[in-house]
């Protein structure tokens, strides 16, 4: 199954099970389904609970979070992340704080979809990584599942369990996807695969390791699109240099689930966080906060972080991916931890 396709499955089967999930969104009815195809077949099959929205991320946002005040479980979809800061105020100062703000009377179990990311060609205002703007804001969820999750499981566990405001983010480059299915040895293609639930019981995070039983050299840190680098990396670095790296993918980056990374670095001592967003205030920043407070003895080298280039990202897809993270960028900054 392709990850695009278990987001629509999810939804279908939610919305059969559960008549107060609503979608809404930009052009995601029928025939068009939205612009990367989550949504169809949605509106066919639940007319009046699919409901194509105006080209107004505010106002929709506070009219999901109206309805999630009042028994609704909207599902809103945003075309496009780098128009969620079109939205932030009705996140930051209203859906992120209702439930207190009115003395726990309801809970707004509104989750907000959204593509992220670029490696795609669609310029400046279409590829940004946006999702480490909300990190600072308390009352929300941030999920962003990777292929080696499932996300169909993810999206069910943001609308019925999680209670709280969601942002959760698709990678574009992940829609096309086969999900990743582990065999009977345990492994996922050539590395063995676990599940880490030390944090969060709903939103697991990946541990995939060369070598099971071998102390890791590095811990390598990357959650959404950027971990199809990530494992690349982790496996040329085994094959050329005999680097064996045990790579950790969280599906949740808000709240950071630190228990599920601590004894990997503890073990090996050293750290590389890789995001698609610029370093600048992000996700990786963050994340070496939390280790250094926690673990700092353990470290033998200062912990590194891989992000994209601190200026617009360009139109040409060719200037694009040198402004973007690459694997190169993260086996040379493995390698010079070592």
């Amino acid at each position: 199954m392709r990850y695009v396709e278990s987001l629509n499955d999810a939804l279908h089967t939610l919305m059969k099970e559960d008549e107060t999930v609503l979608v809404l969104g930009q052009d995601i009815v029928d025939p068009y389904g939205g612009a990367f195809k989550v949504t169809k077949g949605l509106s066919t099959n639940f007319p009046g609970r699919v409901m194509a929205t105006p080209i107004s991320e505010a106002g929709i946002t506070g009219f999901a979070t109206g309805l999630a005040m009042n028994g609704f479980k909207p599902v809103l979809e945003i075309m496009f992340g780098d128009f969620i800061s079109l939205c932030a105020d009705q996140i930051i100062n209203g859906a992120s704080k209702y439930h207190w703000m009115y003395g726990e009377q309801f809970k707004v179990p509104l989750v907000i979809r959204t593509p992220m990311g670029g490696y795609a060609g669609f310029g400046p205002t279409h590829s940004q990584s946006l999702e480490s703007l909300f990190l600072g804001v308390p009352g929300i969820n941030i999920v962003a599942p990777s292929s080696y999750h499932n996300p169909g499981e993810l999206l069910r566990a943001a609308i019925l369990e999680m209670g709280l405001p969601t942002l959760f983010i698709e990678n574009k480059v992940l829609y096309p996807e086969q999900l990743k299915t582990v065999d009977k040895t345990g492994r996922i293609g050539n590395f063995f695969f676990e599940r880490i639930n030390n944090s969060n019981k709903s939103c697991s995070t990946v541990s995939l390791k060369v070598e099971k039983e071998e102390k890791a050299d590095i811990t390598l840190i990357s959650y959404g699109g950027v971990t199809l680098l990530a494992v690349e990396a982790a496996l040329n670095l085994f094959i050329e240099e005999e680097i064996k790296v045990e790579l950790l993918i969280p599906s949740i980056i808000k709240p950071v689930p630190i228990q599920d990374f601590l004894e990997s670095v503890k073990e090996s001592g050293r750290v590389v966080i890789v995001e698609e967003g610029v370093r600048t205030g992000g996700y990786g920043a963050e994340v070496a906060s939390e280790i250094s407070e926690r673990v700092f003895d353990y470290l033998e080298k200062p912990i590194f972080r891989v992000g994209a280039k601190d200026f617009p990202i360009p139109s040409s897809k060719e200037l694009e991916r040198s402004f973007l993270p690459n694997q190169s960028d993260i086996e040379s900054a493995i390698k010079g931890l070592l």
